[in-house]
């Protein structure tokens, strides 16, 4: 009897599973979602892919190393519990020590006759400023010769958005992590348009950093040292509640940072006139906070670095050239691959041909869980990068897949307040097969064009896979 009993029991669950509608998940072969949404049987489909060739066995050593999970883990929560500070504004030659002929610039190591249309600009542009050539052309040949020499800027604790050059007479946030010590930098925001960091060098360019030089650099420095460490994880949690993504909308996090320093400005020793220009100027930069956010990631992303066999992305940087990563357990290395051209949005008659190749260190906001991560926290996002709503929410949610942890602070409405996804994990990017997802804006490729466009970047898949091997060399 209790096996008749048994078979019944079982005959009602098929029964039951028969009665109701199917719900079918399907993952890797489309052909099959296709097939079943051409009968109208509702299909939730997967991103899915098998690991590259090759791959097994490093996945098995680095998964199944001793500790992997503990150090992960621990890395993951340093990223977390950072808490950066707006402390201060200083000249790059103060804050970095940079010298005359120093110049500092965003991803991965380069040299001169690898650089970019957009990067030999900002280079140019750079000698320019400092004094270190009166024409473009002249600037060229110096720079050909070797006459300034010039380092990453995560080789000095500081990013640097698009070219990310910084030259010694820059102003420079800086930023404290008041949890675990660490500072960071970032320079100052130009705007839009013909800027130095998308490459363009003209006279009104010069123009522009020379102004930032001698009247926005001071004026921030008084109100920021008059109003004190300015606590950057709690702002840029209230620019997510407010539709920021923290990468390429940042206009609820620039009307806070002013809400914040404007009265500090006013109180400070500066001259009216200088003080009214300066928050003229940054207010009417919607991007005016990008900086400061790229900093407070970057303090928060140093925080895991060095941890032994932890798996967890730190920095995520591109120089126009080359994207490239750097992770926890593997030190100050860098893992490269050709940078790809976005998919976006182009400005005027600009089109793909005129795009120029990824570049700048403002994925350190995706990094730390920011920028496309919380595409669905900015539904505004997709009228400056292509797309509609439901892709930025597919974006962000896919990036749970390979990330180790949700963010306690910084959290999303539109997904019930989750957490945004947090910790880039190489062995999840190699299992699953997806990789971040960038925002980012788009520069001409042609040295002093400037920007041209907006859109969607995603790193290539080999620097994940190189990275992985690494770690397993270590285990």
């Amino acid at each position: 009897m209790s096996e008749r009993h048994g078979a019944g029991r079982a005959g009602d669950r098929l029964g039951g599973l028969l009665a109701r509608e199917p719900r079918v998940v399907a993952a890797g072969v489309e052909v099959l979602a296709d097939a079943l949404a051409g009968q109208a049987v509702p299909v939730e489909t997967v991103d899915w892919r098998p690991p590259p060739p090759g791959t097994d066995a490093a996945l098995a050593a680095v998964l199944g190393a001793p500790g992997h999970a503990d150090a992960n883990a621990r890395a993951v929560r340093r990223m977390l519990t950072a808490r950066p500070h707006l402390v201060d504004v200083r000249p790059a030659r103060e804050a970095l020590g940079l010298e005359t002929g120093a110049f500092l610039h965003a991803g991965p190591p380069l040299e001169w006759d690898r650089a970019s249309g957009p990067m030999r600009g900002a280079l140019i542009g750079a000698m320019l400023l400092e004094g270190m050539a009166e024409t473009p052309p002249g600037a060229e040949r110096e720079l050909a010769r070797g006459a300034a020499v010039f380092e990453p800027c995560h080789h000095h604790g500081a990013v640097g958005p698009m070219a990310g050059v910084v030259s010694p007479s820059m102003w420079m946030l800086v930023v404290e992590d008041a949890e675990h010590g660490g500072t960071s930098y970032c320079s100052l925001n130009e705007g839009l348009g013909k800027v130095l960091r998308y490459g363009a060098y003209g006279p009104e360019v010069i123009e522009r950093l020379r102004w930032m030089g001698d009247v926005l650099g001071p004026a921030l420095r008084a109100a920021v040292r008059r109003h004190g460490p300015l606590d950057l994880l709690g702002l840029i949690a209230q620019a997510l509640q407010m539709g920021d993504e923290l990468h390429n909308r940042n206009r609820a996090a620039t009307s806070l940072l002013l809400r914040e320093l404007a009265p500090d400005l006013a109180a400070a020793d500066v001259p009216r006139e200088r003080a009214a220009e300066a928050l003229r100027f940054a207010a009417g930069n919607d991007h005016f906070f990008l900086n400061a956010g790229m900093a407070a990631a970057k303090a928060a992303a140093d925080a895991a670095r060095g941890v032994p066999g932890s798996s967890l992305v730190v920095a995520m940087a591109r120089n126009g050239t080359d994207f490239g990563i750097q992770v926890s357990g593997t030190g100050d290395r860098w893992f490269t691959g050709p940078a790809g051209v976005p998919d976006g949005l182009y400005l005027g008659g600009y089109g793909p041909a005129d795009a120029n190749p990824d570049i700048g260190d403002s994925a350190i906001t995706e990094t730390a869980g920011l920028g496309g991560f919380a595409l669905a926290a900015a539904p505004a996002i997709v009228r400056f990068v292509g797309g509609e709503v439901p892709d930025a929410v597919a974006a962000t949610q896919r990036m749970y897949e390979i990330t180790l942890a949700e963010h306690p602070v910084l959290q999303i409405p539109l997904l019930s307040f989750r957490g945004t996804p947090a910790g880039v994990d190489v062995t999840r990017v190699v299992r699953t097969g997806i990789l971040p997802v960038i925002d980012t804006g788009i520069a001409g490729r042609e040295a002093g064009t400037g920007q041209v466009g907006a859109g969607l970047v995603e790193p290539p898949a080999s620097v994940f896979t190189d990275a992985l091997h690494a770690l397993a060399d270590r285990t």
